[in-house]
Formats: C-alpha cells, sequence, structure tokens
C-alpha cells in the first residue's frame, strides 16, 4: 500500500466486508465472480444482486444460509444469476433456455444432482476414524481448496449443493435425488415427465462452468481438454450411504426444517471442518458435532439478512463452546 502511494498510479487498496460491498455494487462493474468461500461471501454477494448486477454464483453458502431472502433480491432488482458449481451449471444447462423457476411448466420430474462419493466411498466406517486431513483434502478427481475438500469427504458439499439446488431451481427437497457417480463425467442430468433423461458431460476441469457463465448465452474456447468418450470405460451410479456419510442426511433435515436450520448447519460445519483441519476432533466426529450444534441452537424464522447472519452467529459460538467442552473434558 506504501508503494502504491509513493507513485502515480491511481489505484485504490481497499479491504475488509464493506469494500467487497462497494466493489460490488459500483456502477461500471457488470459481472461479479461471487467466489468467496463460505458465509464471509454472503453480504458481497447480496450487494451485488441487490445493484442488480450480473451474478455468477461460486458461493453455494449464499443460497444455503439464506435462499429465499437472496432469491427475492434477485428478483425485485433485475440481477441475472448463474451458476458456476459444475453440478448446478450442469443442471441449467440441462434445462430449457425459457426455464423461469417453475419446474412443472417445463416438464421436469426430478433433479439428479452428482455427487463423486470424495476420497472416502470405498472407505471402511472403522478406518475413517483415523483419515488425516492430509488424506481429506485428496479429492480423487477434483482439485479443490482444503474446506471444500473435506466437505467433499464427509458429503456435505453434496448436502449444501442440495439445499443450493432447491432455491435455485425452485425444486422441491423431493425432486432432487443425490447420486454417486465416482467418475465425474456426468456433472448432473435432468429428469422430464416424457421419460427423457438430459445430461452435461465432460472432464473434471471447472474451466468449464466459468466459461459457460462468462460466455452464455454464447459459447468461448476456454483451454479444457475434450472428453473422449471412447476411453470413458462405464459410468457407475450408487444410492448415497447415509449411515456412512451422515453430513448428507443433516443437510436434508435442514432443508426440510428450513428457517434458520441451513445457516445453523452450515456454520457449525465450517467450525468442525476448521477445527478437524488444525487436528482438534477426528474426521468422524465432524458430523456428531454438527448434530449436537444444531440441536442446542433454536431454529427461527427468517425474514432478512440480519436474521441470517444472527443464527450463523449463534451456532458459530455453540460449536466453539461445544469444543471447549469437548476439549475440557478430554483433560480430566
Amino acid at each position: 500500500k506504501k508503494k502504491i502511494c509513493t507513485t502515480e498510479i491511481n489505484t485504490e487498496v481497499l479491504c475488509g466486508v464493506e469494500s467487497l460491498e462497494k466493489v460490488a455494487s459500483l456502477p461500471e462493474v457488470d459481472i461479479v465472480m461471487a467466489a468467496i468461500v463460505g458465509a464471509a461471501g454472503i453480504r458481497p454477494t447480496f450487494a451485488a444482486a441487490l445493484a442488480g448486477k450480473y451474478v455468477l454464483l461460486a458461493n453455494k453458502e449464499t443460497l444455503v444460509m439464506a435462499g429465499h431472502i437472496f432469491m427475492d433480491v434477485v428478483k425485485k432488482h433485475h440481477a441475472t444469476l448463474l451458476p458456476i458449481d459444475s453440478e448446478h451449471n450442469a443442471i441449467f444447462q440441462s434445462l430449457p433456455r425459457n426455464f423461469t423457476g417453475d419446474c412443472a411448466e417445463v416438464g421436469v420430474r426430478r433433479i439428479l444432482l452428482t455427487a463423486s462419493g470424495g476420497p472416502f466411498r470405498q472407505t471402511s466406517l472403522a478406518e475413517m476414524k483415523h483419515v488425516t486431513p492430509k488424506q481429506a483434502c485428496a479429492h480423487p478427481n477434483w482439485v479443490m481448496g482444503q474446506k471444500i475438500s473435506v466437505d467433499s469427504a464427509t458429503m456435505m458439499n453434496k448436502g449444501l449443493e442440495l439445499i443450493e439446488a432447491r432455491w435455485l431451481f425452485n425444486a422441491t427437497p423431493e425432486q432432487i435425488q443425490v447420486v454417486i457417480h465416482p467418475q465425474s463425467v456426468i456433472h448432473s442430468m435432468v429428469e422430464y415427465v416424457d421419460g427423457s433423461v438430459l445430461a452435461q458431460l465432460g472432464n473434471p476441469d471447472m474451466r468449464t462452468p466459468i466459461a459457460h457463465a462468462l460466455a452464455y448465452p454464447e459459447r468461448i474456447e476456454c483451454g479444457v481438454t475434450p472428453l473422449d468418450i471412447f476411453k470413458v470405460a462405464q459410468l457407475d451410479f450408487e444410492i448415497p450411504n447415509l449411515t456412512k456419510f451422515p453430513c448428507l442426511g443433516l443437510a436434508y433435515n435442514a432443508l426440510e426444517a428450513g428457517g434458520s436450520a441451513p445457516a445453523i448447519l452450515n456454520a457449525a460445519n465450517e467450525v468442525a471442518v476448521e477445527s478437524f483441519l488444525k487436528s482438534r476432533i477426528p474426521f468422524t466426529t465432524i458430523p456428531s458435532m454438527i448434530k449436537q450444534v444444531m440441536q442446542a441452537v433454536d431454529h427461527k424464522d427468517i425474514f432478512t439478512l440480519d436474521d441470517v447472519l444472527a443464527a450463523d452467529n449463534m451456532a458459530r459460538e455453540a460449536a466453539y463452546e461445544w469444543l471447549d467442552t469437548k476439549n475440557t473434558d478430554s483433560r480430566k
């Protein structure tokens, strides 16, 4: 910052959430890529929608925590919302161009949300008790950051994406089916009432959904290696094991409960993952910690962003209290 001040270049240095909100809503900004990880991205993403921007949504927590509130803001302020998550982008590509949020109107029976199953799909529960952060971050198909890698390993990432899909596509929980697809070639599917199933296929490379959203409705080259269908030996599909991956079940429960429950789920998960990465809790304690925090914090109706952030704060406090109690008990 000091070096910039001593030069003649016209550069302004900003920091903090308020600055992110300011940048996201600047008049000269046309497109906002909302890609901040976790709850920290919710306020700048809201700012972009309030300013009627073209929002490329990679921050799933905005919809997880404040789904109906955010979608109302998008509609009221005439913002354009395009999904960046590979699964949701695949669903978007598999829906009719004229889709406006009514699945019945365009003949959608259900959405098939694919999941790789993560690095521990074939690992026993007994072995999972000894998983290290390094092992949890080693995804078989995707190169990702630590937090989302752990979420993929617990399948909480798919749970968050389930909630995201509910709001993005105005689908009921019953209309969204999570499908384990270990090859990560089919990125998601849409089943129609006439028996047709449309899918988007491609190599697992985030440049594809990013390029699609940036160029929409056109198509651009982005350097991705084309999918060689002759080398795809087989495509496997499995039903998720909720006993082995209880985080996915917790997400279903939060979606059904509604109100502040998804925000509580997300906050508890963020603290749990952070604690696991710091080796404060075992991998298999992540879901039980989240469950206990969800039981400890009252679920309330949410009407404003402040309501959402209040639920987030309460859940984080409860999560850290749980950790303190756990550490105290372990020292006795």
